[in-house]
């Protein structure tokens, strides 16, 4: 209840001053200064931090060595000189769930690849290096070996993927 009062009380106050703005450009005498205005306004709404500034800035507060309090100023002081809305709020939820989907995707390729590759048969060129022999005409070969190295990193890719995710969750 305090928060919505000292909302409707700190938009009263910005209209106070809006409306005092248009008075004093409507009522005074600016002469020159008048062609300047704009461009200070520009100037301020330009000084906002880009989206991935936005990002490391809020990261910087969470790595710096800060007390509670002190970390809750400095995110208080970002929010209120940058303006955050939905969109760039659904826009960094998109990226992480993409880098997520693409990540495990492409550990899921792998995983098939290296599976197909063990499955088919190779070329003979491939198949002459035996790495260690079961018998005279079986054994492990180093199409096996990469075909061994390419499922692990696909599971690798997988297991990081999932980690990744439910940390961000």
């Amino acid at each position: 209840m305090e928060n919505s009062a000292a909302l409707k009380k700190e938009e009263k106050s910005v209209e106070s001053k809006l409306n005092e703005l248009i008075f004093l450009l409507n009522n005074g005498d600016l002469g020159k200064e008048i062609n300047t205005i704009p461009h200070k306004i520009q100037e301020v709404v330009e000084a906002k931090l880009s989206e991935p500034e936005l990002i490391a800035e809020f990261k910087k507060v969470d790595d710096d060595h800060l007390s509670r309090l002190e970390k809750l100023d400095k995110i208080d002081m970002i929010l209120q000189t940058n303006y955050i809305d939905t969109k760039i709020a659904k826009s960094i939820v998109v990226k992480r769930y993409a880098e997520f989907i693409i990540q495990a995707v492409i550990g899921l390729v792998m995983l098939t690849l290296g599976f197909a590759m063990i499955i088919l048969p190779a070329p003979a060129y491939f198949e002459m290096f035996t790495i260690f022999h079961f018998t005279t005409n079986d054994g492990f070969t180093l199409m096996d070996l990469i075909s061994l190295i390419v499922i692990l990193t696909g599971v690798f890719l997988i297991i990081k993927a999932y980690f990744k995710f439910a940390e961000q969750s």
